[in-house]
């Protein structure tokens, strides 16, 4: 049986430069990277290569990398560590209801510290209001944390307008970029952001390595102490095989794969979409180039994902971290659909190993499903 993966915004394949990249350390060049022998000085030029290499794609000559074991701890790294920094100045944060649950657990854990969070609605589309956004803004505001490439829906939010209103209001902008990155043009400097979660393995890289960028003169507390590893911002022994790894996976990522990977997902759009009683969701122009979330009256996604599986196609029914999750998605529900409409909810993802012979069978695939599922549903009227 042939397999398509058709989740490629959960994770993705290893690209086999990366793979080549990341070989020799593992077993030539092993050293730690704080060592002050020959193998540890190998090391550490290797991570500030890396470091070097991601920061100019960026632009981010005022800013400093510091390596993460991904999305989550930077996210987390980010609001947190901006929070307990500057509780002096105040303890109110602006974020969407449409963020990645790491944030959105981050900020419910804040509320118990004594922090009071605004969570700013979205449009039919998952777009945030920027009229809204500055009514919000107070005295007393940190921080504003708003996601650029929605990883359900593929809404990539207006950043540098948000950037600029967060600056002229002197509040300080994280973005989560770990979707948008390498996918969409960021220019640190001209959007105008302080902090930026990005990771490595949603763009061909290694699993377990990211990264926070962050504005130099930010205020900031770490959330890991120990040996004042990266400036001091995050103790541990660095993780040299997935940096140079994520730097690789930078390097290899260019217009050209951006531009395959939309086409493809506009025939998944195009193919789709001709299924009776089938919705997109999110926008269908400022969207993610791999990004599709479909909705189908009268069936559950679930079940078609695992039919899908069985005809050996991967795919999902939102956030591959709440996968596993019985509620509706949140991300739906904020931009107004019913509970039953986002539990029928299909997201594929398109990468650059897939095929356009691929997409086309998966076309029939979901047609197919639908078909079944919706034969056998209670739903169906």
């Amino acid at each position: 049986m042939r397999r398509i993966y058709l989740d490629n915004a959960a994770s993705t394949k290893v690209a086999k430069e990366v793979i080549e990249e990341m070989l020799p350390y593992f077993s030539e060049k092993f050293g730690n990277a704080s060592g002050l022998h020959s193998y540890g000085v190998e090391a550490r030029e290797s991570v500030e290569k890396a470091r070097e290499l991601i920061l100019k794609k960026l632009n981010g000559k005022d800013y400093k990398l510091i390596f993460t074991s991904g999305g989550t701890e930077s996210n987390n790294f980010a609001i947190k560590g901006i929070a307990f920094a500057n509780k002096n100045k105040g303890k109110h944060i602006i974020t969407t209801k449409i963020e990645h649950d790491c944030i959105l657990n981050t900020c419910k854990w804040l509320e118990r510290e004594g922090f009071e969070i605004t969570y700013l609605n979205v449009d039919k589309d998952g777009f945030i209001n920027l009229e809204e956004l500055e009514n919000e803004i107070r005295e007393d505001t940190i921080l504003v944390s708003i996601i650029h490439g929605n990883n359900e829906i593929g809404t990539i939010q207006p950043i540098r307008e948000i950037g600029k209103i967060c600056r002229e209001r002197k509040v300080y902008f994280h973005t989560d970029a770990c979707q948008s990155f390498t996918k969409v043009p960021i220019d640190l400097e001209k959007d105008c952001i302080d902090l930026i979660t990005l990771n490595s393995h949603k763009i061909f890289g290694p699993k377990g390595v990211g990264a926070l960028v962050i504005r130099n003169g930010v205020k900031i507390t770490p959330l890991l102490h120990g040996g004042g590893h990266e400036f001091g911002y995050r103790s541990g022994t660095e993780n040299v095989p997935g940096i140079v790894g994520f730097a690789k996976a930078v390097e290899i990522m260019n217009e050209e794969k951006v531009e395959y990977m939309r086409k493809l997902r506009d025939m998944l759009i195009e193919g789709i979409l001709k299924i009776e009683n089938t919705r997109l969701n999110g926008p269908k122009e400022n969207r993610l180039c791999n990004n599709t979330n479909f909705s189908f009256k009268y069936i559950e996604g679930e079940s078609l994902v695992l039919y899908l599986d069985e005809k050996g196609i991967a795919a999902s029914t939102g956030s591959a971290c709440a996968s596993h999750k019985l509620e509706p998605s949140h991300v739906l529900l904020a931009i107004g659909l019913k509970p039953d409409e986002a539990h029928g909810s299909l997201r594929l993802t398109t990468g650059i190993y897939n095929t356009v012979d691929e997409i086309k069978y998966a076309i029939e695939v979901v047609k197919e499903g639908v078909e079944k599922l919706r034969k056998i549903s209670p739903l169906v009227r």
